[in-house]
């Protein structure tokens, strides 16, 4: 049995949970989500808890299991609590600012970069250095703040650049030569 599929999922008073066959609908005080599980996943609501289970014992089953389960969590979280990731600019003239329904950053092209919105997203600039990428679908929020940093990662040797907040960059020493001097 998965040690993470066979948890129950604690659901709070507010959030709402239909099951119809195969998919489920999450609807809480910040929105809805609805995915559509694999047939051999089952998933029941019992005494405020849901509770998934698997049909068979294959591999793909036990992999589905605590993925679904994990899934199913994040909905439910998403729709009471929300998502968010924060991402820093790191560098000399970099910034960003947010122009009507467009964000823009100058992260060391020779053009401004424009970020259009993304439906289920927001996006909120901190400042000129700090971008918070908000929304119940934690799924969403990932790949809208990893296509935000693939603009600009952060540089190996200086660390200028995009990044996570809270994200350890260990930074390369430069050539040896440099360091010690010509002679």
């Amino acid at each position: 049995m998965s040690r993470v599929g066979r948890l129950p999922i604690p659901v709070p008073k507010e959030v709402s949970i239909n099951i119809e066959g195969g998919s489920v609908t999450v609807k809480g005080p910040k929105g809805e989500l609805s995915r559509r599980f694999h047939e051999g996943i089952t998933i029941k609501l019992e005494d405020g808890h849901l509770i998934v289970s698997r049909a068979s014992d294959s591999g793909q089953a036990r992999a589905l299991h605590g993925l679904s389960r994990a899934l199913l969590a994040n909905m439910v979280e998403g729709v009471t609590k929300g998502f968010e990731r924060t991402l820093e600019i790191v560098g000399v003239g970099y910034r960003a600012q947010k122009t009507g329904d467009k964000i823009v950053m100058n992260v060391g092209y020779s053009h401004p970069v424009e970020l259009a919105l993304v439906t289920g997203v927001t996006l909120a600039v901190e400042g000129t250095n700090r971008i918070k990428v908000i929304g119940i679908d934690k799924e969403l929020v990932g790949e809208v703040a990893a296509k935000i940093v693939a603009i600009k990662p952060h540089d190996d040797y200086k660390g200028k650049g995009l990044r996570y907040a809270g994200s350890l960059v260990r930074l390369k020493p430069g050539k040896a030569g440099k360091a010690i001097g010509r002679k």
